[in-house]
């Protein structure tokens, strides 16, 4: 199974190939096939938490609104980054670990005690730990 961070880079990854020029055998993803493939793996990962943590249809509501705001607009903030051509990969990974948290804090407001902890047991507390990390080296530099 995948993690949802692992997904979440999947279309951060897709956002920024689409800011990157093509090479002359790729022929780039039109804004309606990147559209499609980000509501694609918006629609498994909410499909894979549904039946992972049993979540009530108003959760799963939540969950894809949660999810789809947050990845259009870390897309968003990435393809700003890549128009202003920043080279210095922590940026992007910075822009990712934001809006990972927010969705974090998100599920933490109506997942239940029981969801948490499973949901916490299959990757998130793991991830959590990775962008505390993160979030610590760089305030040290």
């Amino acid at each position: 199974m995948k993690s949802f961070t692992i997904k979440i880079m999947f279309c951060a990854l897709l956002a920024g190939a689409v800011c990157l020029r093509a090479g002359a055998q790729e022929k780039p993803l039109t804004p309606e096939e990147q559209e499609a493939k980000t509501f694609e793996a918006i629609q498994a990962e909410t499909d894979r938490l549904t039946s992972l943590l049993d979540l009530e249809d108003w959760q799963v509501f939540y969950v894809d609104s949660t999810l789809t705001h947050n990845v259009f607009e870390m897309q968003k903030e990435l393809k700003n980054l890549g128009d202003s051509k920043f080279s210095n990969s922590s940026i992007y990974y910075d822009v990712q670990d934001k809006w990972a948290q927010a969705t974090y804090d998100s599920y933490k407001g109506f997942f239940n005690e029981a969801q948490w902890t499973k949901y916490l047991k299959n990757g998130a507390a793991r991830e959590q730990k990775s962008r505390d990390r993160r979030r610590e080296k760089n305030a040290g530099k």
